[in-house]
C-alpha cells in the first residue's frame, strides 16, 4: 500500500526519497532533475493533466509530506504566487498552498482592489480538499497562472465557496472564502483534478501578458521560467 512504501523512505536526504518514491509510483524512468521542483511546471508537462490522487490519512504528518508541503510553500513565494498545487512542482498528490499577503494592496488601486473583493488571506495548507459553492454567481476577472507564464485571460468563477480539508498538522481547517479569494481556492482546486485555467476560459481575451512590450522592443523580449 501506499503508505507502506511512504514510511520505507530513506532517510538519506528528505528531497532524494521524496523523489525517489513519486518515481517510484508514477514514473518508470524518472529525469535525473526529477520532482518536487524548485520552479513551476508548465503546461504540456502531463503532470498537470492528471487527476491528483489523495495523500493517505496515515501519511498527512509525515516527514515527506511536511517536506513537500514546504516545498511548495517556498516555491509559492519565490515566484510571487498566491496560490500552488502540488503538480505544480511536478508530484500528483492532492495538497495546495495559498496566501494573500497584505502588502499586495499596494499592487492595484483602490477601485480595482474593492471590485474584485481581494482580501488578506494568511498562509494556508491544506492537504485533501475539497469545495462546496456557497453562491452560484459568476463572476469574470482577468486570471494568470504561473504554469501557463506569459498569457492571462478572464475566467468567470463563482462568488463564495467554502474549502474545507486537513492542514499540515493533520487537522481538520474549513474556510468560507468570497471575492479573489475564493477565485484562488477554485484555481488551485481545478490543478488537484488536471484542469487548467485556459479550459474554461472566455477564449477570445487569451492574450500575451506583455504583447505591449514585445512590440516596444522590436520582438526582443525573454520570458524567464526560473528565479534566482
Amino acid at each position: 500500500m501506499l503508505i507502506n512504501q511512504i514510511r520505507s523512505f530513506s532517510t538519506t536526504t528528505q528531497l532524494g526519497s521524496l523523489a525517489r518514491w513519486y518515481q517510484k509510483l508514477w514514473r518508470s524512468k524518472g529525469p535525473s532533475n526529477g520532482p518536487p521542483y524548485a520552479h513551476v511546471t508548465q503546461v504540456g508537462d502531463p503532470v498537470l493533466r492528471q487527476k491528483a490522487q489523495l495523500v493517505p490519512s496515515e501519511a498527512v504528518t509525515s516527514p515527506e509530506v511536511r517536506f513537500l508541503v514546504q516545498a511548495m510553500i517556498d516555491v509559492m513565494r519565490k515566484y510571487s504566487c498566491v496560490g500552488l498545487a502540488a503538480p505544480q512542482i511536478g508530484i500528483s498528490l492532492r495538497i495546495l498552498v495559498m496566501e494573500f499577503k497584505d502588502k499586495l494592496r499596494d499592487e492595484y488601486t483602490s477601485a480595482e482592489y474593492k471590485i474584485k473583493e481581494m482580501d488578506t488571506l494568511p498562509l494556508t495548507v491544506l492537504i485533501n480538499p475539497e469545495l462546496k459553492v456557497t453562491n452560484y454567481e459568476k463572476k469574470s476577472f482577468t486570471e494568470a497562472c504561473a504554469s501557463v507564464k506569459g498569457f492571462s485571460a478572464e475566467v468567470p468563477r463563482y462568488s463564495e465557496v467554502l474549502l474545507s480539508g486537513l492542514d499540515e498538522n493533520g487537522k481538520s481547517k474549513e474556510l468560507a472564502l468570497k471575492g479573489w479569494n475564493a477565485r484562488i481556492a477554485q484555481h488551485e482546486m481545478d490543478h488537484l483534478d488536471g484542469v487548467v485555467y485556459t479550459d474554461v476560459m472566455d477564449r477570445k481575451t487569451f492574450s500575451c501578458s506583455c504583447w505591449q512590450a514585445v512590440n516596444a522592443n522590436y520582438g526582443r523580449v525573454q520570458i524567464a521560467f526560473h528565479k534566482k
